[in-house]
């Protein structure tokens, strides 16, 4: 097979797998269901099969690419609107644990033994089984957790103190290099910057392996020497 029968089937695959993917909806790995897995996996399969069979045409890719993608199409639609035969399609969660108590059957059911549930628990910051009230295993494979009153984390609002406007935090220098699309979104200058830099101790901003910004909490400097920093200015 020549170079450039490869080369183009490899483009029409690109261009297909990037057609399906926007076409069919965005999802990040922790929200694939099983046969949204094997479903990616399949494309792959379909591509790579074909790209380097000389008997298979660039047609009968884009043929295998709409066939799939028309058929994922429905099975999303269907499990959509299918409310009966959304959980035989797409899995029903499993509630492991229920008023606190583990229940030991839907263990068995989803195949998990205490460590791997312990280790669920713990990506929730969650390190003792008796602090949950409900832990919900989901479809997807992730752990959804509700602590026990008692362990819950005491808000500002429990407290009866004065609530804080939330602001997010703003990377100005990275790699001694100056994110000028950031200064402009919190409305500073560069001058401003470089006298914050100067006053922390920073002559160049070369000098600083990162600096962020966030209001209410001023500048927070990383130098490359040491690693040292000063407090952040207000």
């Amino acid at each position: 097979m020549d170079f450039e029968q490869i080369a183009f089937k490899l483009i029409v695959g690109f261009v297909g797998l990037w057609l399906l993917t926007r076409f069919l909806g965005k999802k990040e790995i922790s929200q694939l269901t099983p046969f949204d897995f094997v479903s990616s996996l399949m494309l792959s399969e379909l591509v790579g099969n074909t790209v380097y069979q000389e008997d298979v045409k660039f047609s009968h890719l884009l043929f295998s690419l709409l066939l799939w993608g028309v058929l994922s199409y429905l099975f999303e639609k269907v499990t959509q609107y299918a409310k009966r035969a959304r959980g035989v399609l797409d899995g029903k969660p499993s509630i492991l644990i229920r008023d606190g108590e583990v229940d030991l059957n839907e263990l068995k059911k989803n195949s998990l033994d205490f460590d791997q549930l312990r280790m669920l628990l713990r990506q929730h910051d969650v390190f003792f089984i008796r602090e949950v009230a409900y832990a919900i295993f989901e479809a997807n494979g992730s752990l959804s957790v509700m602590k026990k009153p008692d362990e819950e984390t005491v808000t500002r609002q429990d407290l009866g103190l004065e609530t804080k406007s939330a602001h997010l935090s703003y990377s100005l220098i990275e790699d001694g290099e100056i994110n000028q699309e950031h200064l402009n979104l919190i409305g500073k200058k560069e001058t401003w910057l470089r006298e914050e830099l100067t006053q922390q101790g920073c002559k160049d901003p070369k000098d600083v392996a990162y600096a962020e910004w966030k209001q209410g909490d001023g500048l927070f400097i990383l130098k490359y020497k040491n690693s040292s920093f000063r407090e952040p200015r207000y």
